[in-house]
């Protein structure tokens, strides 16, 4: 997929885009609108990186993202700027339910994070029992004080509500949605505002229920129909300007003209051969931050650079199922999984035909898509579902979700099914962390003409990614601009 424009303006600043996922084709639509020479390289043979999309039994489904947090503007005006306004969707009104070692149960529907806004709910006493329940309720008696210094969410939660309140309802969710325990979540990396709600409110739940009020009316999610990878479609179809893009490219290393300071990017190409260098006057870094570490690293001054950890590996598995038992949708739109669980491995499942109307048309008639994600944060990868093979990871899906949606599926039910895995998407919350991210981009930024973006820095979900990119392009094309006056 290479395009240059015929008439490409070759007194423009130039720069390269080292990676093809939402962030990086972000910031090649941010530079070609200033006017700036873009060419983005990517090592898959596609661009998009987590809001892919694959083929099962004939559907174009979402490899990754299917959805985005409605709680801000950011993703859904960035959708309405590409002409897909009409399309966005909401997920049907069946809900979600837990799975917890006494079974499964259907997830209070008020709070933040699985935090509940509403301790006289009475769906919470069969998730937390009579015990649970009355601990929880200490927190709107507990001194505003217990848990104000807690540094992460489940060391706030443990002291707030109690150790049932974090086990079945606040780690399924953050585990569904980061991979890794509360325990070693940084209260103000996922839930900004949440330490204030509570000074203010004087309890947890009061404060959960704030959040959870700011969000618009409705769902606090949608999605496209059609799938979350046409954003990617359309950002590629109306750049500003064409962009030169080069898949199947994964870099070195790059390096700078002592002289001129270019940049200059050492590639190969996915089949081992060597590929000539691309060089441009900008360099823009939208990799996983393992990755940005490796290439901007020898470049950073200074002796101890931040540590940059990958997120944890994840697999997702999609099974289309022909089960009329599923018609009635038993578990609504899919389950988060308690870590406590011993007969299931999944961590999260989605009954994407109960979950989007536009997928269950498509699919027809007692056909279903049901997706699996395993993959824990802390687990030892050689250790881990995700080090399973296409065909272990297929029938362990296969055994989950029948326990999960307690409905038989069977390898004769099986349609099709793909596996798809992610490395490094999902980034790290843990305490310090942030602190590393913007040291890093200090460091970087000294570089002069240099940024840095993706899920790794700007946090979980595409709404952060979004906002954080759109905003450290802003910033960039200023320096940019700042700079090219001077010349």
């Amino acid at each position: 997929m290479n395009m240059v424009h015929q008439h490409k303006n070759h007194h423009a600043p130039s720069a390269i885009v080292v990676g093809g996922g939402i962030s990086g084709l972000l910031a090649a639509r941010r530079l070609t609108d200033a006017g700036v020479n873009v060419t983005v390289l990517d090592q898959n043979d596609y661009l998009g990186g987590a809001l892919g999309a694959h083929k099962v039994a004939g559907l174009v489904l979402d490899s990754g993202a299917e959805s985005y947090a409605t709680r801000t503007p950011t993703v859904t005006n960035l959708v309405k700027e590409l002409g897909l306004d009409d399309q966005i969707v909401h997920p049907n009104s069946h809900g979600s339910w837990l799975y917890l070692p006494q079974g499964a149960r259907k997830t209070p529907s008020t709070g933040i994070m699985g935090i509940p806004g509403d301790l006289s709910d009475k769906s919470l006493a069969g998730v937390l029992g009579k015990s649970g329940l009355r601990r929880a309720r200490m927190d709107k008696v507990l001194p505003a004080s217990v848990g104000a210094n807690a540094k992460t969410l489940g060391e706030l939660v443990r002291a707030r509500m109690g150790k049932k309140v974090l086990d079945n309802l606040v780690a399924p969710v953050v585990s569904g949605v980061y991979s890794t325990h509360p325990d070693m979540l940084d209260i103000d990396a996922v839930i900004p505002g949440l330490r204030e709600g509570l000074k203010k409110h004087k309890s947890l739940a009061a404060a959960s229920a704030a959040i959870r009020a700011q969000a618009p009316a409705g769902s606090q999610v949608a999605g496209l129909s059609g799938g979350m990878h046409l954003l990617i479609e359309q950002l590629i179809e109306k750049m500003p300007a064409p962009v030169r893009y080069i898949p199947e490219c994964g870099v070195i290393a790059v390096d700078r003209d002592p002289i001129t300071n270019e940049w200059v990017v050492i590639r190969r190409r996915s089949d081992g051969e060597k590929a000539a260098s691309v060089g441009a006057d900008y360099l823009v870094i939208a990799t996983d931050g393992s990755t940005a570490a490796r290439l901007l690293g020898p470049h950073i001054k200074g002796s101890s650079l931040p540590n940059i950890d990958p997120g944890p590996e994840v697999a997702l598995v999609t099974l289309v199922v022909d089960q009329p038992a599923l018609n009635s949708n038993p578990r609504g739109t899919g389950l988060l999984v308690s870590e406590a669980v011993t007969n299931v491995r999944a961590k999260a499942l989605t009954h994407a035909t109960a979950k989007w109307a536009w997928v269950a048309e498509e699919a027809g008639k007692n056909r279903h898509v049901v997706r699996l994600s395993y993959g824990r944060g802390g687990e030892q990868s050689t250790f881990s579902d995700v080090s399973l093979d296409e065909d272990q990871l297929i029938t362990l899906a296969l055994r989950d979700a029948s326990k999960l949606l307690d409905v038989p599926i069977t390898a004769q039910n099986l349609v099709d099914a793909d596996v798809v895995r992610w490395n490094g998407v999902l980034p790290l919350s843990t305490p310090g962390y942030r602190e590393r991210v913007q040291l890093f981009r200090e460091r970087a930024a000294e570089l002069d003409t240099v940024c840095t973006v993706g899920s790794w820095a700007a946090g979980s979900g595409l709404a952060a990614v979004v906002r954080d990119t759109q905003e450290q392009l802003d910033q960039f094309i200023a320096h940019i601009t700042q700079k090219c006056a001077s010349k």
